[in-house]
C-alpha cells in the first residue's frame, strides 16, 4: 500500500519529521537511526529548512505516532533509547532518485530543478537538470492507481526565469506564496528569490558597462562622464 497524498496528506510536522530522517540517513549515516532527541535537533536546525520551525519533543513523538501507523516510519529494536528510521521510498512507492527529490522539497520548500540537482549533491548524484525534471514529471503524471500525483510544477513568478515545483505530500500548496507549502514559506523563499534577480541584474550591469567601455575605446571616444 502506497501514500495517497489526496486522500491521506501529511500534516507539515510529520513531512519535516520523514524528510529530516530522509536527509540524516544519507547525510550522516554513522548516527542513523536517529533519537528523539537528535531528530528534533535536525527538524528544528537553522540551515537547508524552508520554514524554520520550532517543534517540542511532544510534536515529535505525535508525527512519529502518526508516521509509524501509515508506514513511513519506523522504531528499531535494540539499545536502551529508542531510535527511528524513515520507510519512506517503499511507504510511498517511489524509486530512489524521486524519494530524493521528495524529500528535499519537504525540507527547503518549492525549487527549480537546477537548485534540486545543486542541493541533491549530498544525497544522490543526478546526472544533469533532465534527469531531475525527468524524475519530478513522472510524478507530476503519477496515475491514481498508483497514489496520484506526488508533486506539481508551479506557475512561473514574476521576473522568474525558471518554474519551481512543490512536493504534494501536505495536499496542493497555497496560491498566495507562489506554491509554498505555507506562508511562512513563500515569504523566507519570496525574499531568496528577490535577492538572486537583483543579483542577477547587477551582474548583467556590469557586463553591459564593460562591453560599452570597450566599444567606446574601439571607436577612440572617451568613457561617459570625463572629457
Amino acid at each position: 500500500m502506497t501514500l495517497c497524498p489526496a486522500t491521506s496528506p501529511l500534516s507539515t510536522t510529520e513531512a519535516r519529521v520523514l524528510a529530516t530522517l530522509m536527509e540524516k540517513a544519507r547525510t550522516v549515516p554513522d548516527s542513523y537511526p536517529l533519537t528523539l532527541n537528535t531528530l528534533l535537533l535536525g527538524c528544528n536546525q537553522k540551515s537547508s529548512r524552508e520554514p524554520l520551525m520550532d517543534l517540542s519533543e511532544a510534536d515529535i513523538a505525535a508525527a512519529i505516532d502518526s508516521l509509524k501507523a501509515s508506514g513511513l516510519v519506523r522504531e528499531t529494536s535494540g539499545g536502551r533509547t529508542a531510535r527511528f528510521e524513515h520507510n519512506a521510498q517503499r511507504g510511498i512507492g517511489v524509486p530512489e532518485q524521486s524519494a530524493v527529490l521528495l524529500g528535499l522539497l519537504m525540507l527547503r520548500g518549492p525549487q527549480t530543478a537546477a537548485e534540486l540537482r545543486l542541493n541533491s549533491e549530498r544525497w544522490y548524484r543526478f546526472a544533469d537538470v533532465s534527469s531531475v525534471e525527468g524524475f519530478l514529471e513522472e510524478m507530476q503524471d503519477r496515475s491514481v492507481d498508483k497514489g496520484g500525483p506526488l508533486a506539481v510544477k508551479l506557475a512561473r513568478a514574476p521576473a522568474a526565469r525558471e518554474q519551481r515545483w512543490a512536493h504534494l505530500l501536505c495536499g496542493l500548496p497555497t496560491a498566495e506564496a507562489g506554491g509554498a507549502s505555507n506562508p511562512g514559506a513563500g515569504r523566507h523563499t519570496g525574499d531568496a528569490s528577490t535577492q538572486a534577480r537583483l543579483d542577477q541584474l547587477e551582474n548583467e550591469v556590469a557586463q553591459l558597462q564593460a562591453q560599452l567601455k570597450h566599444l567606446l575605446c574601439e571607436l577612440g571616444l572617451s568613457p561617459l562622464g570625463q572629457p
